[in-house]
Order: C-alpha cells, then sequence, then structure tokens
C-alpha cells in the first residue's frame, strides 16, 4: 500500500469516527411540543363562541325521510319564496322552467353535493362576504362560488380552470394571481376571492346589469356582446340567452336555484352533512422559513391531508421560501397557538435533525454500495428541487443521466443513486472546493460540471443570488472550467 493511501485511508477513518461520536450526540437531544398558554387559549374561546353566536348557521338534523325521497316542488310555493328573496337582491331572481330545473337538481338530484356546500358554506362564506363588503357589490354573488367550484378550492375544470372562482390563468394574471413551480395563487381563497370582486366590479362598469356580469364571468364579455348583437340589441339575459354558448344559458338559472337551495334547503330537510371549520376558527400567519407538510404535521399532529385543506395553494405539499416575501400559513385556531408557542422549539429541531442527516448520510456514503431509484420528473419539478429532495448535488444528477443542459420535462427519468454514489474511491473523501484569494474576496475556481447551486453549497452562508450580485459581468448559464467566480468577502 503507498504511503499517500495509506494516509488518506487513516483521515478517512478518523473523521468516520468523529461522525458517528457526533451523530450519537446529536440523537441524544429530544425536543418537546409544549402546551399552548392557557389565558390565551381561554380567550380565543370566548371570541370563537361569540362568533357563533353571530354567523346563525343552521345546525339542525336532517330530516331522513327525505334523503331518498323525491320531493314535489309546486310551482306556486316556489314562485312565493323566490319573490321574497327578489326582493332583497338587485339580481332578477325570475322564476321559469329553467330555473325550476335547477331548482330540482340541488334539492332532489344532487342531494349530496348540496349537504357538502352547505357545510362547507361557514368555512368560505364569511371571508367572501367581507371581500365583496369592501368592493361594494351585492353579498348574494357568493353564491357563484357554489355555482363554479361547489365551494372547492382545489377543483380544476376540464380546460384548466382552477379555485373557489375558476379563473384560467390568463384571466387570472389580468388580477394578479401568480403561478409559479410552488404555488397557485387561484386555489388561495382569499386571493382569488378579491380577483373575482375586482373582475365581477368591472364586467359591471361594462354592463350595468348583474345577470349579464354572471353570463360574461362564465362565457366572456366577447361572446356576451356577440350574443347581445345577434339578439337584434337586447341587454336583458333572458332575450340574448338562446344566442348564448350551451353552458352559460343554465348559468343564471342555476346561480338562481342556488340562491334557493341556500335560504330554503332546511326545509326540504337538507342539511350539512359535516361542516369541517368556521371562517372565524381558522387564522393565518406569515413563515419565514420553508417547511413540507410532514414536517409541520409530525409537530402539530395533523396530517398532510388537513393541512392541504387549509392551505390548498400549495402544489406540491411544501411552503417555500422567497427572497424579501413571506409565506402564509392557514391552520385552524388552536394549531396556530400551538405552532407560536413552540416555533423556535420546532426551528432548533428541525436544524438539529438536518445535521443528524448529513452526518448520515456522510456514513452510509462509506459504507454502502450504489443503490438507484428511477424518479419521474413532474410538472413544475426542476433539478435543484430534486437534488435537495433527494440529498443530492445538481452536478451528481448531470452526471449520472449525462445530462448537457439543466432543463426537463414533465416525464423525464432521472437515474438517482440513493445509497452510495457510483464514483471513484478518491471522491469519496470530498475535497475542499478549489479557491484562491483575490484582494477581500475569495475566488472559486470552476470545475467541470460546476453549477451556481452547487458553488453556493459549499461556502456557508453563501446563496445563488449572492454569487449573481458579486459576478455580474458573468455568464452563469455557461460556466467553464477554470472561470473564476467571487465568493464571499474575507475576514
Amino acid at each position: 500500500m503507498s504511503k499517500l493511501l495509506f494516509l488518506t485511508t487513516f483521515l478517512f477513518c478518523i473523521s468516520t469516527f468523529a461522525s458517528v461520536n457526533e451523530l450519537k450526540e446529536t440523537d441524544s437531544l429530544e425536543y418537546t411540543i409544549a402546551p399552548d398558554d392557557a389565558v390565551l387559549a381561554m380567550i380565543d374561546s370566548l371570541m370563537m363562541d361569540k362568533l357563533y353566536n353571530c354567523f346563525r348557521y343552521c345546525k339542525g338534523t336532517e330530516d331522513t325521510t327525505l334523503v331518498n325521497e323525491f320531493q314535489e316542488l309546486p310551482d306556486s310555493l316556489l314562485l312565493k319564496r323566490l319573490q321574497v328573496l327578489n326582493e332583497a337582491t338587485p339580481f332578477d331572481l325570475a322564476y321559469n322552467k329553467y330555473t325550476k330545473a335547477f331548482i330540482n337538481l340541488y334539492i332532489n338530484k344532487r342531494k349530496g353535493l348540496s349537504r357538502s356546500v352547505l357545510g362547507l358554506a361557514p368555512r368560505y362564506f364569511p371571508m367572501i362576504e367581507e371581500v365583496f363588503d369592501y368592493y361594494e357589490i351585492p353579498l348574494e354573488l357568493k353564491y357563484l362560488a357554489v355555482v363554479e367550484s361547489a365551494l372547492n378550492p382545489s377543483a380544476k375544470s376540464r380546460v384548466g380552470a382552477q379555485g373557489l372562482w375558476q379563473f384560467m390563468y390568463r384571466t387570472g394574471k389580468m388580477f394578479d394571481l401568480n403561478v409559479t413551480s410552488f404555488t397557485d395563487d387561484r386555489m388561495n381563497p382569499y386571493k382569488s376571492t378579491v380577483a373575482a370582486a375586482k373582475y365581477m366590479k368591472d364586467l359591471y362598469k361594462m354592463y350595468g346589469d348583474w345577470n349579464l356580469v354572471l353570463a360574461a364571468y362564465n362565457s366572456g364579455p366577447g361572446n356576451v356582446n356577440k350574443a347581445i348583437r345577434r339578439s337584434g340589441g337586447h341587454k336583458d339575459y333572458w332575450k340574448i340567452r338562446p344566442f348564448l354558448p350551451r353552458e352559460t344559458r343554465g348559468y343564471v338559472p342555476a346561480f338562481i336555484a342556488v340562491n334557493y337551495m341556500m335560504n330554503h334547503g332546511n326545509d326540504h330537510g337538507l342539511y350539512a352533512n359535516n361542516t369541517l371549520m368556521y371562517d372565524f376558527a381558522v387564522d393565518t400567519i406569515e413563515l419565514n422559513r420553508a417547511f413540507s407538510f410532514k414536517q409541520l404535521g409530525d409537530y402539530l399532529k395533523m396530517s398532510e391531508e388537513e393541512i392541504g385543506f387549509y392551505n390548498p395553494m400549495y402544489k406540491l405539499k411544501y411552503i417555500p421560501t422567497l427572497k424579501n416575501k413571506t409565506q402564509t400559513l392557514c391552520l385552524p385556531a388552536d394549531k396556530i397557538g400551538l405552532y407560536l408557542t413552540n416555533e423556535k422549539t420546532i426551528y432548533a429541531d428541525i436544524r438539529r435533525k438536518d445535521v443528524a442527516d448529513s452526518i448520515a448520510g456522510k456514513i452510509k456514503k462509506s459504507v454502502t454500495q450504489p443503490e438507484m431509484i428511477v424518479h419521474r420528473v413532474r410538472s413544475g419539478e426542476f433539478l435543484g428541487y430534486i437534488a435537495e429532495k433527494n440529498h443530492v448535488t445538481v452536478r451528481q444528477l448531470m452526471a449520472w443521466n449525462n445530462l448537457r443542459s439543466s432543463r426537463l420535462k414533465p416525464g423525464d427519468r432521472l437515474k438517482i443513486y440513493t445509497k452510495g454514489k457510483p464514483t471513484p474511491v478518491k471522491t469519496q473523501v470530498q475535497s475542499a472546493p478549489a479557491t484562491v484569494k483575490s484582494g477581500s474576496y475569495q475566488v472559486h475556481i470552476v470545475k467541470s460540471g460546476d453549477t451556481l447551486w452547487d458553488i453556493a453549497k459549499k461556502y456557508d452562508g453563501t446563496t445563488v443570488n449572492d454569487l449573481k450580485r458579486l459576478n455580474s459581468n458573468l455568464n452563469f448559464k455557461r460556466l467553464k472550467p477554470g472561470m473564476k467566480v467571487k465568493v464571499k468577502s474575507i475576514g
């Protein structure tokens, strides 16, 4: 055995022994989730009791004799009830055969859907009413969210419209609903409701008639304008209805029927099947660090599905961090209290686990043989995200898969070595990054396969944005071996 190989092996054994001891010390640390402050929790409870009494959602029991029974809907009764509702709204809640057909749909044919909507109403209607009141539009427009999505903020149509208010991508962009690889504002209940209010207010300025606003919201102003022209210039929904797209012909009748069902469903024995949460029992905070739903769930004793119900805008069950911008977390108020009470403990435990994972990963690399998995790329995923998720580097992913570019397409398959790496023995002991001192900066010498992501991870406290700011003269998309990259100040 050569002296150089002997020395390398000896140093690696010492490093591994130290890592094992460090891992044992780290594992001995335990975290404890403290209970929420008892006095503050009591104040929250008293406040919610007051709100429960203000928002009087019916809590009766469904008449089981009517659950599977088809109910007759006398014209005289429906007409009388709609006339009363009509007097309290700027909408024309007309009663005709189309309206009756949709009332029959909600009362008789789709009772399960109606019960679900009645259960979700306490979660979303108070928030919607508050936004609509601010923008001075009729509060009855909240029922449009039932027609659009059945109050499901994760709803997606066959043509790509999403969220409570079913915004298409382009229309959403017009009203500041942004879509990224991690988030979709169209599925953010509050942001999308603000966008819907602004859109409907703009449409009312065009038509001055709320029924035409409904038609335009569904099919677009262009189709409504065509229908007005083809009808001979009429600006009444029922007169232009035959000239509208088929789906829009049933849109206003469905809206009127939902008005009826939400106000008189109980009269037909329909009650909420399960009220998941009241709006005022939910709270929102801002986060300054990234979390996966699983991490949060482990600390707060919640499932990923529960967290996703309150935060449907996070597409990958992951709350990212953005530079100079915080993200929001929405949860039941008692869980928010528990999080805030234990925030420092949670952050410390995550750091502890990150250190433990890093040490364990180094040890596994030294004692295991390569084990490969195949990752199928999903929409919105990129190399940096996949690398971090699997505890590898972008450079390794590119090398293992013979990639010349970091661009990925949904459906691409990537080889990822999860135990050990198919690299020569001499590279298993990670060498320090190649750097030289130049003036007041450290300078990194680019090696084959280096990316900004890899370089930043080699220097504590350095981010990709730091590198871009210090090296504005470089073309980062074409890094070549031997290039010099300023890293950070010395001293």
